[in-house]
């Protein structure tokens, strides 16, 4: 059981003692200082606020937005719905902030409550640390009877949503219409049920849904990782479909399954995407320190440039306005299209796949084909607390100083044919250690090498 409050947002699991856990007492002071955090910058007193189909999911909304209603803050309530929706619909009613109800991949038991601004972005590191002192100091005034908020609930989102991705110039609805693909959609129980048939049919789709009641209970693991997709595999090869397509709770990550039941890999969703936009509109491209370093080898192909940030979707949106980046994201299926919102959008990432696969002519698989191979493995090294996690990165920067490496997310080395990446996690005590190679054996061999310089270090 846990609760966790960072610049990031708060998440944690349902139920037991406040403080320790996600209560209602913690989500209505979480949602009062954001409130507070609102009116104090001066910003429209307007919440757009949305949810995945988690089982806590409509009670954690009702006492959020009975919360920003009690401090005169009027709320446009999206309920179930998608994070990516949640953000456009932000702008699109010209409010001050937005709230996203999700726990992302964590399993059921989690909830979480994500904070964005006017913009439909996270918040900044600066505004999720003014937020936490807020929560700390408790300072918050309410609003007198006369000056109650007003609440407005609009199902009409998800539906404006899809018609903003067709009116894309990256998407040819009527050519993947043409093409008429069979798809299979692993729904996780939660808001891809909502989101992911309208867009699909709208793209001319045969769709065949799996997990498809938004009841928050998970039919596995929902993380779309190649282990919890066994049965998406399965049914795609046993109704012959084109591809599989897997989302998390909030419709923001996304993976691929190929025709023949193997995996695309969700490393490969922002490469394949970025590959099309390229093609269309050549420029800069940007994921963070632990993506796949094929995004950079097909950016440099199309006379384009790669950046890398840190890792977080903060950090990766404003890397990409810093460099004008055409399209960015993260290798765990995170797609972000400037030109319709700076968000991970599984969605996009769907229509804009669709578009490339009709107009390559290929199978999925023999897409895959044709990118860079690299394989990733994600390991750790435990620590203990007598362990000086900074010193120990720092005597890692000076024993591999020879080689290129990066220092602004924890160490990440780059060697001729692959790379490690260590962080220091915020949730465990643990260095995560992820490498990539050329081959499975390669990856490992680079995480078993810096590890063991780790320990050696440590003594």
């Amino acid at each position: 059981m846990a609760l966790i409050k960072s610049i990031s947002g708060i998440r944690g699991t349902i139920g037991g003692k406040s403080g320790d856990n996600l209560t209602p007492q913690d989500i209505v002071e979480s949602t009062a200082a954001f409130g507070h955090w609102l009116l104090n910058k001066g910003a429209k007193p307007k919440v757009v606020i949305g949810r995945d189909g988690r089982i806590s999911g409509s009670i954690v909304n009702e006492l959020a937005s009975a919360t920003l209603r009690a401090m005169g803050i009027d709320v446009v309530d999206l309920g179930l719905s998608t994070t990516p929706t949640v953000e456009m619909a932000v702008t699109m009613e010209e409010a001050g902030a937005g709230i996203v109800i999700t726990a992302s991949h964590n399993p059921r038991e989690w909830n979480a409550l994500k904070f964005l601004n006017d913009k439909g972005e996270f918040i900044s590191k600066a505004d999720g640390e003014a937020l936490l002192e807020i929560i700390e100091s408790g300072d918050i005034e309410y609003a007198g009877v006369e000056e109650l908020g007003k609440v407005l609930h609009d199902d009409r989102y998800i539906k404006r949503h899809v018609e903003a991705i067709l009116d894309l110039p990256y998407v040819d609805a009527a050519l993947v219409k043409s093409k008429k693909y069979r798809v299979v959609v692993d729904c996780i129980n939660s808001s891809g049920s909502v989101a992911m048939p309208p867009l699909l049919k709208a793209l001319g789709c045969e769709v065949e849904l799996l997990n498809k009641k938004p009841n928050g209970r998970f039919a596995h693991n929902p993380e779309p990782l190649p282990k919890h997709l066994k049965d998406l595999s399965r049914e795609v090869v046993e109704l012959k479909a084109d591809l599989g397509i897997a989302v998390d709770p909030d419709v923001d990550r996304l993976a691929f399954v190929c025709e023949d039941g193997s995996m695309f890999g969700e490393e490969y969703t922002l490469v394949a995407v970025a590959d099309y936009i390229l093609q269309q509109q050549p420029g800069n491209t940007v994921s963070n320190l632990s993506s796949t370093r094929a995004l950079r080898d097909i950016t440099e192909r199309h006379g384009g440039q790669y950046f890398a940030s840190a890792v977080g979707e903060v950090n990766v949106v404003t890397e990409m306005k810093n460099r004008n980046a055409v399209i960015g994201g993260e290798g765990n299926g995170g797609v972000i299209v400037p030109g319709l919102h700076y968000g991970r959008d599984a969605m996009a990432g769907v229509a804009i796949f669709l578009t490339l696969l009709a107009k390559s002519g290929q199978t999925v698989s023999a897409l895959k084909a044709g990118y860079p191979e690299y394989h990733m493995v994600k390991d750790r090294i435990e620590l203990t607390p007598q362990i000086d996690v900074d010193g120990l990165l720092k005597d890692l920067e000076n024993k591999f100083k020879s080689e290129d490496y990066n220092t602004i997310d924890g160490l990440k080395i780059d060697f001729a044919d692959g790379w490690v990446h260590l962080r220091k996690s915020n949730t465990e005590p643990i260095i995560r250690v992820y490498a990539e190679g050329q081959s499975p054996e390669a990856a490992q061999a680079f995480a078993d090498r810096m590890k063991s310089a780790a320990l050696e270090l440590i003594g």
